[in-house]
């Protein structure tokens, strides 16, 4: 199957195919899975190939190779759940019943923090 005809399979352009061909681009799981159907493969097909050391370090890089990253922070502005209840929030229409929801939230979390 030529990059082109895979592309449109999975609504990419070629280029962007080959970029992941190349290695330039990391290919998400969701990804992966729409590749496998369209190439109607196993999702393991593509780690066939995997040398040992890094299955057997569970994809964690080999020492010495892994550029340096910063500590991870939790961010929950990054999560999808904090941008539907946004979302939700402002499509609340009445201004009044959009400050009482808040003010609720505020009130739920603020007793969530209460020692028991």
């Amino acid at each position: 199957m030529s990059q082109e005809k895979l592309g449109k399979a999975i609504g990419l352009t070629f280029q962007q195919v080959q970029k992941y061909e190349r290695g330039a681009n990391r290919i998400g799981a969701s990804r992966l899975f729409e590749l496998s159907k369209v190439l109607d493969v196993p999702v393991s097909f593509f780690f066939d190939d995997m040398p040992p050391e890094v299955s057997e370090t569970g994809g964690r890089r080999v020492a010495g190779l892994a550029e340096e990253t910063d500590a991870y922070e939790y961010d929950p502005m990054a999560k999808r759940e904090t941008l539907e209840l946004v979302r939700a929030y402002y499509k609340i229409r009445d201004a009044k019943v959009r400050k009482r929801v808040f003010e609720l939230a505020k009130a739920l979390a603020k007793s969530g923090d209460v020692e028991h």
